[in-house]
């Protein structure tokens, strides 16, 4: 299993984010992730870090569909693998309804139907600028190391539609028996059904972003999952997916549900030792690259401390 990390919060100084990039840069971490982010842009933040040095592979872990025209995605993503010299992941997700409807009057009439769309759009649009490629709206040739598209996934229907169309499926906050015995099958049946034989273990490959803190003197374990979790614990989608895994979870109760998370052991957290034995477990459920969130202890405790928790795990995983 691959180990990568996000940066855990929207950036608004790239300065931030560099000592993150470092961990990609130096190996203790394979890809840097980030997610939507309304302040620093996403796309741009990753190519600033190049230009400070960090040509690094990166990934979307998830940005909203309904912000960007696909064509506006392809370039965005095939310009990212071209100035970081690595194959870029474009992770993407059809947001809220209301998010939606916002942008564009209307939700939509089928999530899962808008998203195998515009992912079939983007990779159609990808593939355009290859010798031979034709399309209206074909974008002029370029060398890059290629872009892999993600789709955002929680519950089977989703699932299913990334096993058909999408070379990753990213899942978040998802615990280790639901992705075994839910994610991992339903990727497989939609990767069967579109006819996807080739697919390395019958299915795209699956990331996992899980939540993780290292326990240390002066920290609470439940303090820091709230901290970081409460915003996805407050909805219903989440919520749900968490409930469908056997955990007791509610939307209205954000802060029971941050206890629930350490105490089934889906928010990571003790020794290096500890955190490391269970990210064997994401290892054993099928997840092919797990990408460690310290959401928490970066806002609990500073970006350094997350840094620090980061290298310790990691260096406990790769090595124990």
């Amino acid at each position: 299993m691959r180990t990568s990390i996000i940066f855990p919060e929207m950036a608004t100084d790239p300065l931030e984010v560099a000592p993150f990039a470092e961990l990609v840069r130096d190996g203790p971490a394979e890809r840097l992730w980030q997610g939507q982010s309304l302040t620093l842009e996403t796309h741009q933040l990753f190519a600033h870090l190049t230009g400070m040095g960090y040509r690094i592979p990166v990934g979307t872990s998830v940005v909203l569909m309904p912000l960007r025209h696909p064509l506006d995605a392809a370039v965005q993503a095939r310009s990212l693998a071209r100035l970081t010299g690595h194959g870029a992941v474009l992770g993407l997700g059809p947001a809220t309804p209301d998010f939606v409807t916002a942008l564009h009057g209307e939700p939509y009439k089928s999530p899962r139907d808008a998203c195998v769309g515009y992912l079939e759009e983007v990779r159609g649009l990808l593939r355009s600028d290859e010798p031979g490629g034709a399309d209206a709206l074909a974008l002029p040739g370029m060398d890059h190391p290629g872009v892999e598209l993600g789709l955002g996934v929680l519950r089977p229907v989703l699932a299913r539609a990334a096993g058909g169309v999408a070379d990753v499926a990213i899942s978040w906050m998802t615990p280790p028996g639901y992705l075994r015995d839910v994610l991992v099958p339903a990727l497989a049946e939609g990767a069967a059904d579109a006819g996807r034989h080739d697919e390395p273990r019958g299915r795209p490959r699956l990331v996992t972003v899980a939540h993780a803190a290292l326990a240390r003197p002066g920290r609470n374990p439940y303090r820091i999952a709230y901290t970081a979790a409460r915003a996805h614990l407050g909805t219903a989608h989440y919520t749900d997916m968490l409930r469908r895994a056997g955990l007791r979870v509610h939307p209205a109760q954000p802060n029971l549900g941050a206890r629930t998370l350490v105490d089934s052991g889906t928010f990571l957290y003790g020794t290096p030792a500890e955190v490391a034995a269970g990210m064997a477990e994401y290892d054993r459920a099928g997840v092919d690259e797990l990408v460690l969130n310290l959401a928490g202890v970066g806002a609990e405790h500073g970006y350094a401390a997350a840094v620090e928790d980061l290298r310790e795990i990691l260096t406990a995983f790769h090595t124990g």
